[in-house]
């Protein structure tokens, strides 16, 4: 019988590694390697499948369509070889290691401030490594292998997946008091003016849970949805620009602090969302993760 010669893990990873960056000095460097130590590796795994992966030119990387394929592949591979590791790591001391975390914006500013330094306190051997990015994105990281865990807020279509909720945020209307007469203590959604109303541009899973809050199909439609952060959009209330929703977390991280804006509950019935941690169905770090979700909900 012929010998069957497959693609090591180190090619592999060079392969990934210039798919992230799109460049052969970059991924060199991140794999700790010279230039020409990873291209002669992914020349020695094109030859070893038989067909070209990338397109070499001067000024442009470009992975062919197969190759395209094949490095979404090996990025599940590698994910799993990591994993190998991680089920003697789960065994072991719990929260110990490196562990990745994607974190969406409407959480990350507001929520990791407080978290961190008390995981870093009772958790001294894990290394965290954060990533704040969109929920698609995140989303898209944790099934790719890019990262372990999402810190997320729910309801979100995020795959197969497990989670732990942390716990509710609410959701406020935040305004300037010239743009709403003699307001109720909670805003019923029917009293915001939708020709006035800023969101935040697709891609964010607060503009979706607010919208779903007040299941009102003309604010979709009519609501100006440009903010690239919550910050941003703040300034532009401030401003006199229109009025916005806001989670209770980045009120009480004091977004509102130094503008004339007031903010009160949004009067809906799903005028909340679920912040969760999430994590791929069937990990073998799930109670790593458990117990992560439990310390995050603690230390809030």
């Amino acid at each position: 019988m012929a010998a069957t010669y497959l693609p090591t893990l180190k090619q592999l990873h060079y392969l990934v590694a210039l798919r992230e960056h799109g460049h052969f000095g970059r991924a060199a460097e991140a794999c700790f390697v010279t230039q020409s130590t990873l291209s002669a590796g992914l020349r020695e795994l094109e030859t070893l499948v038989g067909v070209v992966l990338v397109e070499r030119t001067r000024r442009v990387v470009r992975f062919t369509p197969l190759g395209d394929r094949i490095a979404d592949k090996a990025r599940r591979v590698l994910r799993e070889a990591e994993e190998l590791g991680d089920m003697a790591r789960a065994a072991g001391r719990p929260l110990s290691g490196e562990m990745r975390m994607s974190v969406i914006p409407t959480i990350a500013p507001f929520m990791l401030p407080r978290i961190l330094p008390r995981l870093r306190q009772d958790y001294p051997d894990l290394r965290l490594f954060l990533r704040e990015e969109p929920s698609a994105a995140a989303c898209d990281g944790l099934h790719s292998g890019r990262t372990d865990c999402v810190l997320l807020a729910l309801p979100y279509s995020c795959g197969d997946i497990a989670s732990a909720t942390l716990f509710e945020d609410r959701l406020f209307v935040a305004y300037l008091p010239a743009d709403m007469a003699n307001p109720a203590p909670m805003i019923p959604a029917a009293a915001i003016d939708e020709s006035r109303l800023l969101l935040l541009e697709d891609g964010h899973c607060l503009k979706d849970h607010a919208l779903a809050a007040c299941n009102r199909p003309e604010l979709r439609a009519e609501a100006t949805m440009m903010g690239t952060s919550l910050h941003t959009i703040v300034q532009m209330v401030d401003n006199g620009l229109g009025m916005t929703m806001l989670p209770e977390m980045a009120i009480e991280a004091g977004i509102l602090d130094h503008t004339g804006i007031e903010a009160r509950p949004l009067d809906a019935a799903n005028a909340v969302r679920r912040i969760a941690l999430v994590w791929r169905r069937a990990s073998p770090r799930e109670r790593d993760f458990q117990l992560l979700a439990t310390a995050l909900a603690a230390a809030r």
